[in-house]
């Protein structure tokens, strides 16, 4: 994806908000891709959760997609696009540094990743950072909820789903973590997030509310109206200082279960994905994949999965002989 393709952050993140409601609405509005961020677009919704975190015109965010998906994570082409430029291309991007003003880590370096994949745990990347919000938010799931929106769902204190939603992460097939494990174990118990992470199969909105992940399911056509009782319920509860006391007290429940030290740990881990070598045949994502196209790619590896562990939609139709 070149420059001039690009969407501007305002155009991705749209956000608008009701003093009289105190009711306040961010919409990723990208649904011919899928709702997927830019680096831009998730800068502006950190910025955007860190003024909404100051209003006194908001004690409600909800937080939801255009179109048919929540959301289906970052875009790729964006990344690949910069990391064929150059590791200081992407750093450059993400941390808001000018190439040539500092001399970036060298490529193959630990720290030329670290410096990356520890930026996704601090509150300014737009990763974590509604982990750190002191209102009350909630995600409104349809369709896809996967990778980096998956992240918004594991930080949300409320999450109302679609009976079509599917949860998950396509790096847990593809790489192997993600970003918000920690939560994620912490949210739906170990034994099934561990399934999750080892087959890669995403889970249902119905299987997500069976293991305390989200608070209702309903059909598509109510979702909007169930998400809008539930906001109107939580705007009219108690004052925003107290909503704000809530929140501090949650919030030294999850550092005391240790949820930012998984965001650590996990930036660990990415920092040393290059030292993982494939076993044969495996899909390691990289300059030959982007190459031969992305899509392509994670087409094929998908096939290879039974139909109810396909991560695509319309894989998932398919049936075990091939068929629509």
């Amino acid at each position: 994806m070149s420059d001039q393709e690009i969407p501007r952050p305002e155009d991705i993140v749209r956000y608008e908000k009701d003093p009289a409601t105190k009711i306040a609405t961010i919409t990723f509005d990208r649904p011919e891709h899928l709702n997927s961020t830019t680096i831009g677009a998730r800068l502006r919704y950190a910025n955007l959760l860190h003024r909404a975190n100051v209003d006194d015109d908001v004690k409600v965010l909800v937080i939801r997609g255009a179109g048919e998906d929540f959301g289906s994570g970052a875009d790729l082409p964006e990344l690949a696009a910069l990391q064929a430029r150059s590791n200081d291309a992407a750093l450059s991007a993400e941390l808001g540094i000018e190439e040539g003003e500092v001399k970036f880590p060298p490529t193959g370096s630990y720290r030329a990743n670290a410096t990356l994949t520890q930026w996704y745990a601090d509150g300014r990347s737009g990763c974590r950072t509604l982990a750190d919000f002191k209102k009350i938010s909630i995600v409104e799931v349809k369709g896809y909820c996967y990778g980096w929106h998956f992240y918004q769902a594991a930080d949300a204190d409320l999450v109302v789903a679609s009976d079509d939603a599917l949860f998950g992460h396509p790096a847990f097939r593809y790489v192997g973590w993600g970003p918000r494990m920690w939560s994620w174990a912490m949210t739906m118990g170990i034994r099934k997030f561990q399934e999750m992470v080892f087959t890669g199969r995403p889970f249902t909105a119905e299987e997500m509310y069976d293991c305390n992940f989200v608070n209702k399911v309903v059909s598509r056509s109510d979702l909007e109206a169930e998400t809008a009782k539930f906001a109107d319920a939580c705007s009219k509860s108690r004052p925003t200082d107290a909503v704000v006391m809530q929140k501090m007290f949650f919030s030294m429940m999850k550092q005391y279960q240790g949820e930012y030290m998984g965001s650590l740990l996990t930036a660990f881990l990415e920092s040393m994905g290059s030292r993982v070598r494939p076993d044969g045949d495996d899909l390691m994502l990289g300059g030959d994949v982007y190459t031969g196209g992305l899509g392509n790619a994670v087409r094929a590896n998908d096939d290879q999965f039974p139909p109810d562990f396909r991560l695509s939609k319309r894989g998932r139709a398919k049936t075990e002989g091939g068929g629509a």
